[in-house]
C-alpha cells in the first residue's frame, strides 16, 4: 500500500515505540496525529519531525485510561487530519511485583491504560474507518501477552486481553476493508524498560524502537488485500 499522504493516529507517541513509528511513517509522507499524556514531548517531536518532511502533525495530550480525554482527542485529530487511515494503539505503562505484593490500585491502572485505553481509543476512531471502508489498525501487544510469568501478573493479563480484542476485531472488521495486526515483540530498550527495571543488556544487542518500527511499516505497506494478523518481534542474541 502507498502511504504517501495517508494519515495517522499514534498513541503514546512521545517517547520509545511511538516515536520511532511517528518518525518511519512521516518519512513515507504519512500526516500524523500524535497522542500522549505530556504536552512537551509531542510538541518537540511535532517541531523535530516538520522541520524533516513535509508532513502535516497535530498534537492532542490525553490519558487515554479516561474515555472522555480519549474521545476528545481522536475528534480533534480526525477534525484536523479529514481521515484516520492508520490506527497505532502503542500506549501502555508496566509495572511489576507479585499479585500479593502490587497494591491492586496500581494493578487496576495497568489494566485501565494497556487494555480500556486501547479499546476507548479504537471505540473513538473505529466509526470513522467504518464510514471510509478502509483502515489500518495495529495494537502493540507483548510476548508478555503471550506467556506470563511471576511478578507479571497485571501486564501480562493487560497483554494477553489486547490479543484477544485484537482477534475479535479483526473478525467483526475485516469485512470492511480494515486490517488489524497485533505486534509482539519481545523487551525493547525503551524508557518504560529501564523504568520499569527489566534486563537491557548491551545496547547493540538489544532490540530498539526503530526495529519494532521498521516491522508496523512493513505490515502497513503490503497490499491492502492481505494483512498480517500476528507478528512477533524478538531480540536475537540477548545478552
Amino acid at each position: 500500500m502507498e502511504l504517501k499522504n495517508k494519515t495517522a493516529i499514534i498513541t503514546g507517541a512521545g517517547k520509545g515505540i511511538g516515536k520511532a513509528i511517528a518518525e518511519s511513517l512521516a518519512k513515507e509522507g504519512v500526516n500524523l496525529g500524535l497522542v500522549a499524556r505530556t504536552l512537551s514531548d509531542l510538541e518537540a517531536l511535532q517541531h523535530e519531525l516538520t522541520s524533516k518532511y513535509d508532513v502535516r502533525i497535530h498534537i492532542a495530550t490525553a490519558d487515554i485510561s479516561k474515555q472522555a480525554e480519549a474521545d476528545q482527542a481522536i475528534v480533534k485529530l480526525a477534525e484536523h487530519l479529514g481521515a484516520i487511515d492508520i490506527l497505532i494503539n502503542n500506549a501502555g505503562i508496566a509495572e511489576f511485583g507479585t499479585l500479593l505484593e502490587m497494591d491492586p490500585r496500581t494493578w487496576e491502572q495497568i489494566i485501565q491504560v494497556n487494555l480500556m485505553g486501547t479499546y476507548y481509543i479504537t471505540h473513538a476512531a473505529l466509526p470513522i474507518m467504518l464510514k471510509q471502508n478502509s483502515g489500518s489498525i495495529i495494537n502493540v501487544a507483548s510476548t508478555a501477552g503471550e506467556r506470563g510469568f511471576a511478578t507479571g501478573s497485571a501486564y501480562c493479563a493487560s497483554k494477553f486481553a489486547v490479543l484477544g480484542l485484537t482477534e475479535a476485531l479483526l473478525q467483526e472488521v475485516r469485512k470492511f476493508n480494515i486490517r488489524v495486526t497485533a505486534l509482539t515483540p519481545s523487551t525493547v530498550n525503551t524508557e518504560l524498560a529501564v523504568n520499569a527495571q527489566l534486563k537491557i543488556g548491551d545496547e547493540d544487542r538489544m532490540m530498539q524502537p526503530e526495529d519494532v518500527a521498521d516491522l508496523a511499516l512493513s505490515i502497513l505497506k503490503l497490499p491492502e488485500r492481505v494483512f498480517v494478523k500476528t507478528a512477533g518481534i524478538w531480540t536475537t542474541n540477548p545478552q
